[in-house]
């Protein structure tokens, strides 16, 4: 009775025994695919940061090469407003530099003025030499 007893205490030993090693070996798998669980989701994090950082600078890129192209387009168009101030400023000039010498030929009585500058007419070129080759 004693042996049965020391053999079924002996047999329960070994069973808690391998019921602690199974225990283990199931918590340690469970660690296992925590921490890969755990790797997996940094690199997704340190990658989806990687992705954020790269569409900052393009972002950043793009709103710097905005504003050149803006600055440029608001350059030009001073530009071209200055130029017309400045042909506008020229004509009125040369308007009003014509109406002084009209109004001095009606005081003068003078012959009539022509105000047809050199450069105005086309007389002594060839035009032939415009045409296509």
């Amino acid at each position: 009775m004693k042996k049965m007893q020391q053999q079924q205490q002996g047999q329960l030993q070994s069973q808690q025994m391998a019921a602690q090693a199974a225990a283990q070996k199931i918590q340690m798998e469970t660690q296992s695919k925590m921490q890969i669980a755990q790797a997996e989701a940094g690199f997704s994090l340190e990658k989806l940061r990687g992705e954020a950082e790269l569409k900052k600078q393009l972002m950043q890129l793009e709103f710097d090469m905005n504003m050149r192209l803006r600055g440029s387009e608001m350059e030009l168009a001073s530009k071209k407003e200055d130029m017309k101030e400045k042909a506008k400023d020229d004509r009125i000039s040369k308007q009003n530099t014509q109406q002084s010498r009209l109004i001095e030929q009606r005081k003068k009585d003078l012959p009539p003025i022509n105000f047809e500058s050199n450069e105005d007419t086309l007389d002594g070129f060839d035009l032939s030499e415009f045409e296509p080759r």
